[in-house]
């Protein structure tokens, strides 16, 4: 049976996802049995092999079914990453580059920020204070400056009474 082109990807991104685990920060790293390739052809610049290489990248990566995200990680990032998954699945595109290795760095490199902002904790929360004495009196002074150019602007002519 010949090789479809499809299964020729599949075969070659199990060749390439045993090769490569994507670390995040200093504790995380995503093994490459997690990590899921597809290859296509990209448009743009590649003069005669554009047509015969398939150097556009996509990485998938399910992070709904992640065994490697700690659970309360994982539902911070499926809820900010939420409008790019689908099904619980993100996928990164890369096809800036004429070589499919670079596309593969380049989408390797996307993932883990995209994953390093997503799992980040969030800020802490704002203390509410009261503004100070001087910047309320700033303000209030500002604002008398303000009224008073435009009561000059009214004049006698505009028929506006004081």
């Amino acid at each position: 049976m010949p090789l479809r082109p499809a299964d020729y990807a599949l075969r070659h991104s199990a060749a390439m996802a045993a090769a490569t685990d994507l670390p995040i920060n200093a504790t995380l790293v995503i093994p490459a049995a997690e990590l899921g390739w597809r290859f296509s052809r990209a448009s743009g610049p590649g003069g005669q092999g554009v047509n015969t290489t398939d150097s556009r990248v996509e990485l998938v990566y399910d992070l709904a079914a992640s065994q490697v995200l700690p659970e309360p990680l994982r539902q911070r990032a499926l809820a900010r990453l939420q409008g790019r998954l689908v099904a619980g699945v993100l996928v990164v595109v890369a096809a800036e580059h004429r070589s499919q290795w670079l596309n593969r760095q380049a989408a390797l490199k996307r993932l883990a920020d995209l994953l390093r902002q997503a799992i980040e904790p969030p800020p802490p929360l704002r203390r509410r204070t009261k503004p100070t004495r001087g910047s309320q009196e700033r303000r209030l002074a500002a604002k008398n400056r303000r009224g008073v150019i435009k009561a000059k602007r009214r004049g006698k002519g505009s028929g506006v009474e004081e």
